[in-house]
């Protein structure tokens, strides 16, 4: 469990919300895109948020103040199990069920703050 007091409370918003997203990704699919109407605004909120938490993090490295470390990977690593499990559950129940271009767009979207997180870390330890 991380340092309560070393921790971003963007982390621990960002972390409750990838699970709320999950979680109504997982129910769509399950009703058959019978749930679509409400992750459209949790993803936009969640994105939102990973995007702040990402962009806190780094001002935080850029101004030598970074206190915790909670890899960008791990996000990238959940979703990519999300949408290859719902891909190959869809194939596997030979279900109708669509995956709305919201959730392949959160999903580049957290791979973009990844790589822009990762760029950001490697130009800072290049200027130390």
């Amino acid at each position: 469990m991380p340092n309560l007091s070393k921790t971003s409370i963007w982390w621990y918003l960002t972390s409750f919300w990838t699970v709320m997203v999950f979680i109504a990704i997982g129910w769509d699919f399950y009703k058959n895109n019978g749930f679509e109407k409400f992750t459209t605004p949790l993803l936009v909120l969640y994105i939102a948020l990973l995007a702040i938490y990402a962009g806190d993090k780094e001002f935080e490295r850029w101004h030598d103040i970074h206190q915790s470390a909670h890899p960008g990977e791990l996000f990238v690593v959940a979703w990519t199990i999300l949408i290859a499990v719902i891909f190959f559950l869809n194939f596997i129940l030979e279900n109708t069920y669509q995956i709305s271009a919201e959730v392949i767009s959160a999903y580049i979207a957290v791979l973009s703050i990844l790589a822009i997180t990762r760029r950001s870390k490697i130009l800072y330890q290049k200027k130390k």
